[in-house]
């Protein structure tokens, strides 16, 4: 009898258990996944948003064009795509879990910060705050684990990738507004008037 206690409270307690950075992580948002205690970006923005892009990061924006909608305003949902930036020379990729502010977004992203002493972490709800001077998403500075801050680098941000499909007859926007199409803008503000 007191085996079978034993054995029911270590199952209980595995059960109940963190897991352990050595161990496969659950992932939701899409299904469900076992994900690597080591994770790159891509594949996490991957699983968590439905947007079935591959390659490096700085590779998504590009291929983004035609298959899913694009623009430069946050959405839950949308992979917020990084150009390359100093060290950071594949690009980045982050899901956007929620809107705060005009100014302020939380993310979920893979391999950002260093979390006790690992790299591939996964971060969830992190702060990232929009610091272009045009308010146009162009530059961001970024929650930093190590720090318990946002970092000091302005990280820029080709834009955001939305898990739909694109409009036929839309074309991306400028972040100056401006469409490649001046005769659809013609006839749309002349519709306005």
């Amino acid at each position: 009898m007191t085996k079978r206690i034993l054995a029911l409270a270590a199952f209980v307690s595995m059960a109940f258990a963190t897991p352990t950075p050595a161990s496969p992580l659950a992932v939701s948002g899409g299904g469900s996944v076992s994900l690597p205690a080591y994770l790159q970006c891509v594949p996490y923005a991957r699983q968590v948003t439905g947007v079935h892009l591959f390659g490096d990061a700085h590779t998504w924006w590009g291929q983004a064009a035609g298959r899913y909608a694009r623009g430069y305003a946050p959405k839950v949902g949308a992979v917020m795509t990084f150009k390359p930036h100093g060290k950071m020379v594949l690009g980045h990729v982050a899901a956007v879990s929620r809107i705060v502010d005009s100014r302020t977004i939380l993310l979920r992203h893979a391999n950002w910060s260093i979390i006790n002493g690992r790299r591939g972490q996964i971060e969830n709800d992190v702060r990232a705050v929009d610091v272009s001077p045009n308010n146009d998403w162009s530059a961001v500075r970024v929650w930093f684990d190590p720090i318990k801050s946002l970092g000091s680098t302005a990280w820029p941000v080709q834009g955001f990738i939305y898990n739909a499909k694109p409009q036929r007859g839309a074309h991306d926007l400028s972040r100056t507004g401006r469409t490649s199409d001046p005769i659809g803008q013609l006839f749309a503000a002349f519709m306005k008037w």
